[in-house]
Parts: C-alpha cells; sequence; structure tokens
C-alpha cells in the first residue's frame, strides 16, 4: 500500500486500542499558536471542539492501518505461490517451460543495432559453449541484487559474498489477527560450511496508534523495535569478529607474551544482531544506527522482496533513479554543478539574492 507507506518505514504495535482520552497531554497544545490567547473565549471553544473532532479521525485513521496490516497479511498468502515458483526456479529446483520463458523486450530489440545484436548472439553462444548454460537455476541471484542496491551494497563485506551465495530466498511475514502490529524477514539458505541455521529472522515491531503525549503527529504505522536472532556459527567461520594478536611486556619481568582476542568487525550479518530501543533514550549516533536499520527493513519488504527480479536486472534501480531526478528541470540541474562550490561552504542559497547592505548584522 503506498498510501503514506514511507512513513511506515517506522515503528509499533498494531492491534492495540485506539487512543482515546477526554483530555489529551497534547489537547490544550493549541496555546502554541501565537496570541491564541487574544482570541475571544468562544472561539477558543469552538477550536478545542475542532481538536476534538481531529482526536476523533486520528483513532479512524489507526483503525484504517489496522484494516490495511490484515490486507497485507490476506494477499501475502496469495503472493507465496508466485514467490515459492521465484524461489524453486532461482535455486535450480525446477526448470521453466519454454512457454513460461517466453518475453518479448521491444526497448531491448529497439536500443541494440544490428551489428550489436549479432555480438549479443555470439557471445550468448560462447557462454554457453564453456559450459555457463548448465549452471543450476539463477546463480548469486540474491548476492547480485545485494551488491547492485546501494543500501545493501553499503553493509556487505567481501567476507559476506561466499556466505550469501547460500542465500536461497528472502520472505516476509505479518503478524496474525490479534498478534501487536509486526512483520519478520526470513532469509532463507541452503546447507553450508559457515553455520548451521536454514533461515535468519529479523522481526519488526509495529505501533499504529495516536501517541497520548501528542496524538496530532500521527500519520500511519510506525517501528518502534526490531529483535534479530542467534547465529550458530561453525568454529572459526563468524565474520562478525576477527582475531587480533597483542603483545603484552611484563612490568616487573620485562617478559613478553602474545595474547589473541576476538573484536568486531563491518560484516552485514550484523543486521541480526541490531541495537536495542533504551527506555531511556539513546544518544545521536544509535539513534541514526536504529533508524537506517528500520529503513532497511522496510526497503526489503516493501522494494527488494516484491520486485526481487527487477532489482536483479538492474531496472528497478533505473525506475528508483528516475524517481530522484524528476524534480530537477535540465537547466536546474546546470545550476547545482556550476554553484556547488559555493553550497558547500554554508547554508547560503544560491537562487537567492543576497541580502541588501543594511540588513547585514552589526
Amino acid at each position: 500500500m503506498d498510501r503514506k507507506n514511507e512513513k511506515s518505514e517506522a515503528k509499533g504495535k498494531g492491534g492495540s486500542k485506539p487512543f482515546q482520552s477526554d483530555k489529551p497531554e497534547g489537547f490544550l497544545q493549541v496555546e502554541r499558536i501565537p496570541n491564541f490567547h487574544l482570541l475571544p473565549k468562544t472561539v477558543k471553544r469552538r477550536v478545542y471542539a475542532l481538536k476534538r473532532l481531529q482526536l476523533q479521525s486520528g483513532n479512524i485513521e489507526a483503525k484504517f492501518y489496522e484494516e490495511v496490516h490484515e490486507l497485507e497479511r490476506k494477499y501475502a498468502g496469495l503472493y507465496q505461490p508466485i514467490f515459492d515458483k521465484r524461489r524453486d526456479i532461482v535455486a535450480g529446483a525446477v526448470e521453466p517451460t519454454d512457454e513460461e520463458c517466453e518475453w518479448q523486450s521491444d526497448r531491448e530489440e529497439d536500443e541494440l543495432a544490428e551489428d550489436l545484436l549479432k555480438k549479443a548472439a555470439l557471445e550468448e553462444k560462447q557462454a554457453d559453449s564453456a559450459g555457463a548454460g548448465d549452471a543450476k537455476g539463477v546463480p548469486e541471484f540474491w548476492l547480485t541484487i545485494f551488491k547492485r542496491v546501494d543500501m545493501l551494497g553499503e553493509m556487505l563485506q567481501e567476507h559476506d559474498e561466499p556466505i550469501l551465495k547460500h542465500l536461497q530466498d528472502i520472505t516476509v511475514k505479518f503478524s496474525e489477527p490479534g498478534q501487536p502490529m509486526s512483520f519478520t524477514l526470513e532469509f532463507h539458505f541452503e546447507p553450508n560450511s559457515y553455520f548451521s541455521n536454514t533461515v535468519l529472522t529479523k522481526v519488526y515491531k509495529m505501533k499504529s496508534e495516536p501517541d497520548a503525549a501528542d496524538p496530532f503527529s500521527f500519520e500511519g504505522p510506525e517501528i518502534i523495535d526490531c529483535e534479530g536472532c542467534k547465529i550458530d556459527w561453525q568454529k572459526g567461520k563468524d565474520v562478525t569478529v576477527k582475531i587480533v594478536k597483542k603483545k603484552q611486556k611484563h612490568k616487573g619481568r620485562g617478559t613478553i607474551r602474545t595474547v589473541t582476542k576476538e573484536v568486531p568487525q563491518d560484516s552485514f550479518f550484523n543486521f541480526f544482531n541490531p541495537v536495542k530501543v533504551s527506555p531511556d533514550g539513546m544518544d545521536e549516533d544509535l539513534d541514526f544506527t536504529l533508524a537506517t536499520d528500520f529503513e532497511i527493513g522496510h526497503f526489503f519488504r516493501e522494494r527488494v522482496i516484491p520486485r526481487a527480479v527487477l532489482y536483479f536486472t538492474g531496472e528497478a534501480l533505473e525506475d528508483d533513479e528516475s524517481y530522484e531526478e524528476e524534480d530537477l528541470e535540465e537547466g536546474e540541474e546546470e545550476d547545482l554543478d556550476d554553484k556547488g562550490e559555493e553550497e558547500d561552504e554554508g547554508d547560503f542559497d544560491p537562487t537567492k539574492e543576497p541580502p541588501p547592505a543594511e540588513c547585514k548584522q552589526q
């Protein structure tokens, strides 16, 4: 669902009762409006009545999103046979029929000149003769997606790649009716020499109700917390840590010994050991880390899982880039390139005229 779904990369426990209160904490925050106290008493009363109506609207909106979640859960079951077939083809468990493989790409035919078409056909023939045509399924399907998508590629380390070659599928499951709103990402692996788990999971807990302290800030479901899982690494295969050796000198005797210890290192698999939300608050760095985690979880659910083959081919990336650039006119883009150096020096906006001399602070 696209309605406010970017906000849904958010937080929360769905299924809980909508916020209801005669005097919510945020009810009298209308006094923040300049000179509100100067309004006639009768007008103030009417504004309060309007705010009560707004609260009722927020409660209805919360129920709307609960039903949206139920629809997502229902349709997930309808999508699943398609995703199961995708998994089987990728893994090489089934071979699609000739009819299922028919695909006419007009754009590809139009863009390639005749000589390039001949060259492409020759290269394809050479690849098949070299044995590539005997490959099982679609090799490195999910690893290729990780490498293509910037958001995922930033988490990917070289030592992660051999493991992700064993990744067979990524799925999403929605919480059952009556349970707190959440969704679970499941990463399915074939048997491998790195860990014994066949499925790694990440649960994102959500909230879809107005906040008692600030009910008017409600804009839809939000992710509020997440839980990873324990990875049962084989001995010496844990890529989230590295072994370092240090020499220590005894202060009295002057003897030297070598000690080894494990220290954390960057890895995609740290994704399954997320930062925990603290009720006492977190510093800015941890808060940013958690927000990024929520964004990645939402991206897997809303974009990568439903459209995996288009990220594999790169077509989905072209769509994403066109959304980012569509607001820029050609001339505006050139202006930004010409004046980007000035923008880096501060908040100066090159599209505005400089203030008159008399406006400068003394």
